[in-house]
């Protein structure tokens, strides 16, 4: 009883609180429902920023992957805050200067029309097929593992699954459609700094549990006798060897953080550059703590269980639901199915955003009012939702992680997409057809990359080891990881390619008529006098904590 309780109360709160806040703002307008009234600061900014990235997917997969290969997939959360460094010093004054509310209206000013429309139906793909059904799945599984819900409902693992989908997707739903931006960041900010307090309780209480009791005799044993799980360059069959972080990944997060439309349309709402700016730093320098909560339970959970269990996805849900004291077991429900809320918001809120100020005016109606687009937005995010509900339960049936195999299904969009946007931005002369030939072939070269060439290539090299008389499974799995270049590394090559074919269409056939672009005056464009100094200052911390480990 105290566990619903706790999580009812919790929830509620939040909910009053993103209602109070929120309830002068003009949901009607373009800038209220999309933009918050562009009225966030910094601590808003900060706190919707991590709670958006840090959700059931990431806690769920990273702790998974940290389940079966360790510490190196810290990487994944450590190495963001530089790429969160130089969108907040490169990028953003770039974004505010011109008063921009989605980044495909950014490629319009740049190249063309029909080019931000491509860009806008990407994003959508994106959202409606890799990331939303993710979401609701991790969020889901999370739940039902933690709680034993099929048990509680007399049903199977999969039913379980499917109540939960339908519950986070149908509340999710009226906070992102009916609150707009501002409730949605408002509740991110109350959940977030949950989050951080519930999420590092489950260490907490994991390396009590392995020290008798003494949290410093846990940490001491959990080193010393799992010392393969503290080192920082992966194997060669690694989801993320380590030469990977200075090329595809670091690609990954610039993408992410500096032209992910769900991610900078929190930033876009600043009240001012210098808020923006410090939103963002801020959040970058919290980056330094969340591997407690994305990683070490992960090791802790292998240790805890001997790296015996059927899923390693289901290691953190198992970690809690051993280690958690009853009595926060509702608040930790609460503020994580809030983070599971928040992206879920965040994605819906940015769906509706891209369809209905990017495509709705633009093919269905052209003059429509700020209200009809809004209304369009609103319905076509309330369509997206169910479909992702849908979809999402069948995500069990992946057979990799959940965390790699979203960031190999967001390579097909992510590399093109950030080609044209830093190309956009570095030469004036690439005409809008480069931009598309990319978008359109940097998508069909991943996925012939990652559906074709891959398989082929791994199913080769083991046939072939095979008919020269090995049979060691471990040597195998060696030879076929090894026969091909790693997603990452693909990612890269194909970013390089990408670049180049543009910058090549702006030697051939480079646009004829380039129109200065106009600065506009919505918010004070006043960069933060301190933001290089901080920004320097969090880049150099996350390289020394590769010297720790390396």
């Amino acid at each position: 009883m105290l566990t619903i309780s706790t999580f009812i109360g919790f929830t509620l709160m939040v909910a009053l609180v993103s209602w109070y806040a929120t309830r002068n703002t003009n949901e009607k307008s373009a800038d209220g429902f999309y933009l918050g009234g562009r009225s966030l600061g910094a601590i808003t900014i900060a706190g919707s920023l991590l709670l958006t990235n840090l959700s059931a997917e990431q806690i769920v997969g990273l702790n998974g992957q940290a389940f079966s290969e360790g510490l190196m997939v810290m990487a994944w959360e450590t190495l963001a805050a530089i790429a969160m460094v130089f969108t907040a010093l490169f990028l953003l004054p770039k974004y505010l200067k011109k008063g921009i509310t989605t980044i495909p209206e950014f490629i319009e000013k740049r190249f063309d029309q029909q080019t931000k429309a491509l860009l806008s139906i990407l994003f959508l793909f994106a959202y409606g097929l890799v990331l939303l059904p993710t979401i609701l799945y991790s969020g889901s599984l999370a739940f039902s593992t933690m709680f034993n819900l099929p048990e509680v409902l007399g049903m199977g693992s999969w039913g379980g699954i499917w109540i939960c989908v339908f519950s986070i997707g149908i509340i999710g739903m009226i906070y992102a459609l009916f609150g707009g931006l501002k409730a949605v960041a408002v509740s991110d900010l109350i959940n977030a700094i949950g989050l951080l307090i519930g999420g590092l309780l489950i260490p907490f209480f994991g390396l009590l549990m392995i020290g008798d009791g003494d949290l410093g005799n846990g940490l001491d044993l959990l080193w010393k006798t799992n010392p393969e799980k503290f080192i920082l360059r992966g194997a060669a069959d690694s989801s993320i060897p380590f030469g990977t972080i200075f090329t595809g990944m670091m690609l990954a997060h610039i993408y992410y953080w500096g032209t992910n439309q769900s991610i900078l349309q929190r930033v876009f709402g600043a009240k001012s550059l210098k808020e923006g700016q410090k939103g963002m730093l801020l959040a970058a320098l919290v980056k330094f703590v969340i591997p407690l909560i994305v990683v070490l339970p992960g090791i802790i959970a292998w240790h805890v269980f001997d790296g015996q269990l059927e899923n390693a996805d289901q290691a953190y849900p198992a970690l809690v639901a051993k280690v958690l004291p009853a009595a926060f077991t509702g608040f930790f429900a609460a503020v994580l199915f809030g983070a599971v809320l928040s992206s879920f918001n965040s994605l819906l809120n940015s769906s509706a955003t891209l369809f209905g100020f990017d495509l709705y005016c633009m093919y269905f109606k052209q003059h429509a009012t700020e209200l009809e687009t809004v209304k369009a937005g609103k319905y076509f995010g309330l369509g997206l939702g169910i479909v992702s509900m849908v979809i999402a339960p069948f995500i069990a049936f992946v057979p990799d992680g959940l965390f790699s195999y979203i960031q190999q299904s967001l390579g097909s969009l992510s590399i093109p997409i950030l080609a044209v946007v830093l190309t956009g931005m570095m030469t004036k002369k690439v005409p809008a057809l480069g931009a598309k030939v990319v978008m359109i072939g940097g998508v069909l070269l991943y996925l012939s990359s990652l559906l074709i060439l891959e398989p082929h290539f791994r199913e080769t090299a083991v046939l072939v080891a095979q008919a020269q008389g090995i049979s060691d499974v471990a040597e195998l799995s060696l030879i076929k990881a090894q026969a091909y270049p790693h997603f990452l590394y693909v990612m890269g090559i194909l970013f390089l390619l990408n670049i180049g074919v543009m910058l090549l269409f702006g030697k051939l056939k480079p646009k004829k008529v380039i129109v200065e672009e106009d600065r506009t005056d919505v918010i004070d464009v006043t960069p933060w006098k301190y933001a290089l100094a901080f920004g320097l200052l969090i880049t150099l911390a996350v390289i020394s904590t590769y010297f720790v480990f390396v």
